[in-house]
């Protein structure tokens, strides 16, 4: 059983790491308003991109992508989140963000949304969180009813992503409220400008972004814009759930990574009582932790994206994998801050924004406590 990446991958990163060492990290304070990439450094990380060869990188070949597998892309999101130069939720610089699901579209819905999304001309926003149900999908209040040629679409969507700038959403709704997630919910592209769609409130999080609100009144949507069969909406979900989870323990292996790599140095240089605090045993066993459980992190974030890459059931790793790197990158984050003591408080650093952003990642995209509840249906149902 070999652990170690290929010779290609392990240069791959090599490369990431000098472009977010030496292009990113020495300017991290200054790159983003908010959670917005500020343009003069879109423009400049975008062009590196392209030149270091990670444009398109997840993009079919056949639509002028690199296909890479899920294996290079882990690389990639783990190297991007040791800096906090990029923005951590929304579009980041290696293409237009193109949900999965696009890729399913045929004809005129292909012609109409994803190739625009492809040149950069549209984009678009996932919509399912409501304010009654969010690790609870399966209780989604927002509904779908058939009208003829039409659905008539009535609800509330809630904590959306990228709503303000998007031209249209990717929507899940109850077709049979009966049926929950076991097909009673549907898909449906929605363009933004639709009647009866509007923005309603719009969130300051504590991580800096700002999602919206998205009601639905009366939204009357062609049934040519449901994606697949009525009540598939939660079968195509299955196709971008497990890879969302390796996202989000990669990029927690990535944040890990960066609080040990501070929390190491500053111990080194930090003299208290006459010693430094790499010499005080307590501290030592604050670093060890630390490395220890990202160790542990990196062997199920890379089984889980390897068992997707080759085609087979990894909805289980990706639980466990999610779970377990969102908690240790959170708890490596706040090592890291309690070692700094003062100075690890303030914004000179980044530690307090990976802080703030990690602790949301155990709530976002399935909460801790949904993992674990999941977790322990398989172990029920295996031993």
């Amino acid at each position: 059983m070999d652990f170690s990446l290929p010779e290609e991958l392990c240069l791959f990163r090599d490369q990431l790491r000098r472009f977010v060492n030496e292009d990113m990290i020495p300017v991290e304070r200054e790159t983003c308003d908010g959670e917005e990439l500020k343009p003069e450094w879109r423009e400049k990380f975008e062009k590196r991109a392209k030149e270091i060869g990670i444009w398109f990188m997840d993009v079919p070949e056949e639509y002028g992508g690199l296909g890479m597998g899920l294996m290079a892309s882990v690389i990639v999101w783990e190297e991007f989140a040791r800096t906090i130069a990029l923005p951590a939720r929304g579009h980041g610089i290696t293409g237009p963000t193109v949900r999965a699901i696009l890729y399913d579209l045929e004809g005129e819905m292909k012609e109409r949304y994803l190739l625009p999304v492809l040149r950069g001309e549209k984009r678009a926003c996932f919509a399912q969180t409501e304010p009654d149900a969010g690790s609870d999908p399966a209780s989604m209040r927002t509904t779908a009813v058939r009208d003829g040629d039409h659905y008539v679409i009535n609800g509330t969507k809630r904590f959306i992503t990228g709503a303000g700038k998007a031209d249209f959403m990717q929507l899940m709704a109850a077709t049979d409220r009966a049926k929950g997630s076991r097909g009673g919910i549907s898909c449906f592209l929605v363009d933004m400008d639709t009647p009866g769609v509007r923005l309603g409130a719009q969130y300051q999080t504590m991580m800096g972004d700002r999602p919206w609100e998205i009601v639905l009144d009366n939204v009357r949507v062609p049934a040519s814009q449901r994606v697949g069969g009525e009540g598939e909406g939660f079968k195509f979900a299955q196709k971008w759930l497990a890879v969302g989870r390796v996202h989000h323990g990669a990029r927690a292996l990535g944040v890990a990574e960066r609080s040990l790599e501070l929390a190491a140095d500053y111990a080194k240089q930090r003299v208290t009582f006459g010693k430094p605090l790499a010499e005080r045993q307590g501290i030592q066993f604050m670093l060890a932790d630390m490395y220890i459980n990202l160790e542990a992190a990196r062997l199920l974030v890379y089984k889980a994206a390897a068992k997707v890459e080759a085609g087979e059931d990894a909805r289980n790793d990706a639980f466990v994998c999610k779970y377990f790197a969102d908690e240790m990158a959170f708890k490596a984050a706040d090592a890291c801050m309690q070692i700094h003591g003062g100075i690890g408080l303030t914004t000179d650093l980044p530690i307090e924004k990976m802080w703030r952003q990690q602790r949301s990642y155990r709530i976002t995209e399935g909460a801790s406590e949904v993992m674990k509840m999941v977790i322990a249906r398989h172990v029920l149902k295996t031993y």
